[in-house]
């Protein structure tokens, strides 16, 4: 009974298409929510460095219009096409197989190449002119209190 249960469960997932590789990725799903308390810039600055400063942040929240305009949240948007891998010199910034951005410190030389090639301003650099990018980790998720962030699956691209 046990055997046949298995061979039944096993033919079934060999007609069922395997589902496609995904990764994750950062969305500013409801911008108009942000009330600019800073709270994902904590978070995200404490998760990735352990330290409480919104320079170490890789998440920005900026003021639009002044005091009275609305805020604007910057966060990497997982470009298929990564300008701040490509204009990278030493590899440092290397696009994975999965189309994801992987930073190796080691081989940074601080040259602000893949800040000045990010067309959003999700690349910024700390004091020692290492670039400072979100790993879509969804730490500012979790602490956002207004929902302005979210995390969602995308396809996974190639080469």
């Amino acid at each position: 009974m046990l055997e046949s249960q298995v061979a039944e469960e096993i033919k079934e997932a060999e007609a069922t298409p395997a589902k496609p590789k995904s990764r994750r990725r950062l969305k500013v799903a409801h911008p108009e929510r942000c009330i600019g308390c800073d709270s994902c810039m904590f978070a995200c600055s404490r998760i990735r460095t352990g330290t409480v400063s919104l320079q170490n942040s890789a998440i920005k929240v900026q003021t639009q219009g002044g005091i009275e305009g609305d805020f604007r949240v910057i966060v990497c948007r997982a470009c298929q096409d990564p300008p701040c891998a490509k204009a990278c010199p030493t590899g440092a910034m290397e696009k994975r197989p999965n189309g994801s951005v992987v930073f190796h410190k080691d081989r940074c030389i601080g040259c602000g190449s893949c800040e000045k090639a990010c067309l959003v301003g999700a690349v910024t650099l700390n004091k020692d002119k290492k670039p400072i990018k979100c790993i879509h980790c969804g730490a500012c998720v979790d602490f956002c209190p207004h929902g302005v962030l979210q995390l969602e699956e995308i396809p996974a691209s190639g080469g």
